[in-house]
């Protein structure tokens, strides 16, 4: 990974200043004045004004007129004249501008024109007289009468108005810079675009793991796991005193959903990040939803970004995988912290734990580890090769769990470093019932989102006692969710750990009773092939029987 970027490259940034944005340099060299070609020829102007008024005078076309008749945005101003464009180049020099219908496909956002100066000053076109009013006011010689109260709004209101247009314009500027490097071909001309909001480096050995959630099945199961996305929404839109008018950073952005529930909690500046190709229909549900001047989507790691902002007020992030730590995005989202977040800033969620417990579930080991042992009359031993060596991934029942989980980590997100992501805890549990054998054992996590860096759980804390429920929350409880067995699923899951018995260091399954302790330690490591994968490490002894053992498993 890339260091960060200089902090006073971040100091004058200016949004709308092509010059000092990496990688545009070989789009829009600085040592050339861009030319503005007509909206119907080839000829070439020096200025927008120049060739808005030869499009008036010669085409009888006024594009601020059009503008203002259709009532258009600053999106629909790109669309009109890349509508415009490729109307001309197919020959019609008279298109059809009666409704913004004709040109609301969200084709018509991609640029026609290579280095369209048009695009670029759009400002310019905002600002613009139309005719009608170009020549009302040389008629009259006069300007209209207007009251300091009166200008006083008028300048307010353009600086509103400014501040919009930058906002969308840094937007387009990224979506653009996407466009182009899917029309060049060359190598070069894609290396250089592989920047802060650009395509990802092709030697990235990350791209399996972001090239997975570019597609629609991962998104939408995450998006109908209710407990999962209805913890962040109650929270952020139950708690709208915390996210008005706060600059918001969404980390690994995905879908653009929890940008969205920012800005309609009346967050004043979101930005969200995605290193996926995700991040193109994110910003099209972005646009749709009417939220682009408050959104701006940013293509790349976070680590290697340069974001619009110095601070940020919020980091939120969906980061949790399997086990919690599978995956290994929490490191991002920490690094994001460190480089981003404002003193007193708020990281949502804010505080998680994992649970360990017991399983005994001999329906399982019966439907899938003995059944190989016969099938058919026929012994298929080899299917069990690894079996017992990677996590499983499923939903437990209630009824499997032997006893009350131990909670064996906290995480608190405002203070925790990467370092502790990597270790060793002991656990402790109970059991709540007699049992045959002791069939492996269950991780879960749960997720707390509080209000502020100096709250926490309580010690012992369980999700799902928690009030999560709109209304029923008060400021210091804030939401929390389970993905444990005893609440309702996530496509989380549990993460099963089934003991291999026949290993030397095992003792032998038998019975053990209600009321017996079995204690140990339980590891979490980062493979080293590739730290996204991770090692789960279990050693664990029973008192007063000889059901003891140790047992690695893995992630992938």
């Amino acid at each position: 990974m890339s260091s960060p970027p200089s902090s006073s490259s971040e100091s004058h940034f200016d949004p709308l200043d092509l010059r000092g944005e990496e990688g545009w340099e070989d789009v829009e060299p600085d040592n050339e004045e861009q030319s503005v070609v007509s909206l119907f020829s080839d000829e070439v102007f020096p200025d927008v004004r120049s060739m808005l008024q030869h499009c008036r005078e010669k085409y009888n076309f006024d594009l601020v007129k059009v503008r203002k008749d259709l009532d258009l945005d600053f999106y629909g101003t790109i669309k009109l004249v890349n509508y415009i464009r490729s109307q001309t180049k197919a020959g019609n020099v008279n298109p059809d501008v009666s409704s913004k219908k004709v040109f609301e496909d969200d084709r018509y956002m991609t640029p026609i024109l290579e280095d369209d100066a048009v695009l670029f000053e759009l400002d310019d076109i905002l600002d613009e007289p139309t005719s009608e009013q170009s020549a009302g006011a040389q008629a009259s010689g006069l300007e209209p009468d207007v009251s300091g109260k009166e200008l006083d709004k008028r300048v307010k209101d353009l600086e509103e108005e400014l501040e919009k247009v930058t906002s969308q314009f840094d937007q387009y500027k990224l979506l653009v810079k996407d466009a182009l490097a899917d029309r060049y071909d060359d190598n070069d001309t894609k290396a250089s675009l592989e920047t802060s909001g650009s395509r990802e480096p092709a030697q990235d050995k990350d791209a399996g793991y972001f090239t997975s959630y570019a597609y629609n099945d991962i998104h939408e199961t995450m998006l109908k796991d209710t407990i999962r996305t209805d913890a962040y929404r109650d929270f952020i839109y139950e708690n709208k005193d915390l996210f008005k008018g706060k600059v918001v950073l969404d980390v690994g952005c995905g879908t653009g959903i929890l940008s969205m529930f920012c800005a309609k909690a009346g967050a004043k500046k979101v930005i969200a990040v995605d290193n996926s190709d995700v991040l193109d229909k994110a910003r099209q549900n972005i646009f749709e939803n009417g939220l682009g001047d408050v959104i701006t989507c940013v293509r790349g790691k976070i680590e290697e970004v340069t974001l619009p902002v110095p601070k940020v007020d919020i980091i939120v992030s969906e980061w949790m995988g399997y086990c919690l730590l599978y995956e290994a995005m929490l490191d991002s989202v920490l690094y994001a912290r460190d480089r981003y977040l404002a003193p007193g800033g708020l990281m949502v969620p804010s505080h998680m734990t994992i649970h360990v417990a017991p399983l005994a579930d001999p329906e399982y080991i019966e439907s899938h580890i003995s059944f190989w042992h016969s099938v058919y009359g026929f012994s298929m031993s080899a299917m069990l090769d690894k079996i017992y060596d990677e996590v499983k991934i499923r939903c437990t029942l209630p009824k499997e769990i032997a006893s009350d989980s131990s909670i064996f980590v906290d995480l608190p997100l405002h203070s925790v470093t990467t370092k502790d992501l990597s270790f060793r805890k002991p656990f402790s549990v109970t059991l709540s019932k007699d049992i045959d054998a002791l069939d492996g054992w269950v991780i879960w996590f749960d997720t707390f989102f509080l209000r502020s860096q100096d709250a926490v759980p309580p010690k012992g804390a369980r999700a799902e006692a928690w009030p999560t429920k709109p209304g029923t929350m008060n400021n210091q409880d804030g939401v929390a969710f389970t993905t444990g067995p005893h609440a309702k699923e996530t496509h989380w899951a549990q993460g099963v750990l089934l003991i291999d018995h026949n290993k030397k260091r095992n003792s032998s399954a038998g019975p053990l009773k209600e009321g017996q302790k079995v204690a140990g330690t339980i590891s979490f490591q980062k493979r080293e092939d590739n730290p996204r994968e991770l090692d789960i490490g279990l050693d664990w002894a029973t008192e007063g029987a000889e059901e003891k053992g140790s047992q690695l498993w893995f992630m992938r």
